[in-house]
């Protein structure tokens, strides 16, 4: 049985805004790579990913799809944040914010937020290329353009499959 994990929609909507909330239009891939940087890591530390996102593993990389599906905008997710409308827009393959909100980060840990802002700084400060080629790697592979799994991501560790065995066993009883 897989790790699956209960998607955390406010951590994925704080996240969101937080990324396009820096002053500057957010690349999607870049968002997208931060998101998928800053779970695989928070979970090969920690042993939990962030937000949980099911990561479908497409040409140019991994790709959270409700994440996705929140930047772009679908509004079903909206009634769990509470919210009337998003606070950024996405043009043309480019997030930026629509206002002066500020995000509320009060729903992540002290864990969680290192790793995002980590993740964030790793993958802006990539071209395209570079980050598709970083997130090809064996998880990725795995997958073959199918969903990918938690237990992929974990890193070739001497106790890796006590760490595998531990998040199968705890993936669904962890709220994130």
């Amino acid at each position: 049985m897989d790790a699956t994990y209960r998607f955390s929609t406010q951590k994925a909507y704080a996240a969101i805004h937080w990324m396009v909330s820096h002053g500057t239009a957010v690349d999607l891939h870049a968002a997208l790579k931060t998101c998928y940087f800053a779970d695989k890591s928070h979970i090969n530390e920690h042993f939990q990913p962030i937000w949980g996102a099911n990561y479908k593993a497409m040409k140019y990389g991994p790709v959270p799809l409700e994440i996705y599906q929140m930047m772009k905008g679908e509004g079903l997710f909206l009634w769990e944040v509470e919210a009337e409308e998003t606070p950024w827009r996405l043009e043309g393959y480019r997030l930026s914010t629509k206002g002066n909100s500020k995000p509320d980060m009060s729903v992540f840990s002290e864990s969680e937020m290192e790793h995002l802002e980590a993740g964030f700084a790793l993958s802006s400060g990539m071209n395209f290329t570079s980050r598709t080629a970083a997130t090809h790697g064996r998880d990725w592979q795995v997958a073959n353009g199918d969903r990918m799994r938690y237990e992929d991501m974990i890193d070739d560790v001497p106790n890796r499959e006590s760490i595998v065995r531990f998040i199968k066993e705890s993936a669904p009883h962890v709220r994130l």
